[in-house]
């Protein structure tokens, strides 16, 4: 079984009940175990200014899948929320990104394992924070320390009660 972490986002039609369905799903299927979900955050868009906030949230499971059966897995649940690439960093009614895969290194046509942006992006360190906190990350540093590098003065802890 390896340890997969992956970065749930949302700012589209309900961005918090999206992520919710999400981690349902994730939780319901039956090659994913010990489904952890940190809190989830509202965050400023990447890219395009010209749309809604984010809400974003790091979930982590055991899985016997490989990383491309996994990749699948996650599209699919994607799929089934109606996501729709229009533009690059455009607004998306759900996006799951797989950010690490045990200590693997993955480089392939379709998956980059760790996500080549997870360093640079609040949103994804901090709720990470929230699960492994000693994590060392590809830099060297733990998680924890890392966050402290990044601007995070966006993120807002969003009660999950909403």
């Amino acid at each position: 079984m390896t340890l997969a972490y992956i970065g749930l986002g949302s700012n589209l039609e309900n961005p918090v009940a999206q992520i919710k369905s999400a981690i349902s799903d994730l939780k319901a299927h039956s090659e994913l175990q010990q489904l952890r979900v940190s809190s989830l955050y509202s965050s400023k868009p990447v890219g395009p200014q010209d749309q809604p906030d984010y809400v974003n949230a790091v979930a982590s499971f055991h899985t016997a899948l490989s990383p491309i059966a996994l990749l699948d897995v996650l599209q699919s649940i994607e799929q089934a929320h109606h996501r729709i690439r229009e533009r690059h960093w455009g607004p998306r009614t759900l996006d799951l990104d797989l950010l690490l895969f045990g200590d693997e290194h993955i480089q392939l046509p379709r998956l980059t394992v760790p996500h080549p942006y997870m360093l640079e992006r609040g949103f994804v360190i901090r709720p990470l924070m929230d699960l492994a906190p000693e994590l060392r990350l590809a830099n060297g540093h733990s998680v924890k320390e890392h966050v402290h590098q990044l601007d995070t003065s966006d993120l807002v802890s969003i009660d999950e009660e909403e």
